[in-house]
């Protein structure tokens, strides 16, 4: 049985695979849909290499604009 951090990886991996996707059906798009997709991949890989890390950076609290 899968834990929920490798669920949440396979995921965001596939979240990838869908944005690489729709960069190839749309040229004008893609090479952002690219980047989308290195992000969600590097997300997944911090996941699986360290389910319970802090990334430091990130504050989940603070308002966004």
């Amino acid at each position: 049985m899968a834990t929920n951090a490798q669920l949440a990886a396979k995921m965001l991996r596939d979240a990838g695979s869908f944005f690489r996707s729709v960069g190839e059906q749309n040229p004008p798009i893609a090479d952002q849909m690219e980047d989308n997709a290195q992000v969600y991949g590097q997300v997944a890989d911090l996941l699986e290499q360290d389910p319970t890390g802090e990334f430091p950076e990130f504050d989940p609290g603070a308002q966004t604009q």
